[in-house]
C-alpha cells in the first residue's frame, strides 16, 4: 500500500483520487504537491479551520473528512495507470462499511475506474444521481497541477457547501 487509507465511522466525506502522484508517494502523504489544489480547496469550502500540509494529513479525520484512492498498490500519473491496478470491490466494500454522508472523486478518472467506464467523457462533475449504499457522490476536477486545464473550484465549492449543510 503506497498511502494508507484515513477512514473511520461517522465521517462527512471520504476523498478518493485515482492513485498517489510520484510527490506524494514520495513524501508519504496525501496531496503533497505544493502546487496541489487539494488542501488549500479543503480550507476554502469551510471542511477545515486552517489551511492543512499535507505531512499532517492523518488529521483529517479531526474534521470529519478521510482520504483514500482508488489504486492502493500503484502510484503515478493517471497516464501509467492499468484497469487492473483498481481494485473496484474492496473501494466499495470500504464506503460501504464506513459509510460518509459524502464520497467526492477528486479526478474523473477516479470516478471512469469506480463506474468501470472505458472513458470520462460521460462523467459531468457535481453531485452524481447514483449513490453508493447511502452516500451521496460527487465528482470533482482534479486539484493535481497536471489536470490544470481542467481546473474549475465552482464544483467544490458546490461540494462544500452541501457537505457544510449536513
Amino acid at each position: 500500500m503506497v498511502l494508507p487509507d484515513i477512514l473511520a465511522n461517522g465521517l462527512k466525506v471520504v476523498f478518493c483520487g485515482t492513485a498517489p502522484g510520484n510527490v506524494s508517494a514520495k513524501a508519504g502523504a496525501y496531496y503533497a504537491n505544493n502546487s496541489n489544489k487539494f488542501w488549500e480547496m479543503l480550507y476554502k469550502m469551510g471542511l477545515t479551520k486552517k489551511k492543512m500540509d499535507a505531512k499532517d494529513f492523518r488529521h483529517v479525520l479531526d474534521a470529519g473528512i478521510g482520504l483514500t484512492d482508488m489504486a492502493k498498490e500503484q502510484f503515478g500519473m493517471d497516464k501509467v495507470l492499468k484497469k487492473t491496478d483498481f481494485n473496484i470491490e474492496a473501494f466499495e466494500e470500504k464506503i460501504v462499511k464506513y459509510q460518509p454522508q459524502v464520497l467526492c472523486f477528486t479526478s474523473k478518472r477516479a470516478a471512469q475506474s469506480y463506474y468501470g467506464l472505458s472513458s470520462s467523457a460521460d462523467i459531468h462533475y457535481g453531485r452524481q444521481d447514483k449513490t453508493i449504499g447511502t452516500t451521496v457522490v460527487f465528482v470533482l476536477p482534479s486539484p493535481s497541477p497536471a489536470a490544470i486545464r481542467w481546473w474549475d473550484e465552482s464544483h467544490w465549492l458546490e461540494a462544500g457547501k452541501y457537505i457544510s449543510a449536513l
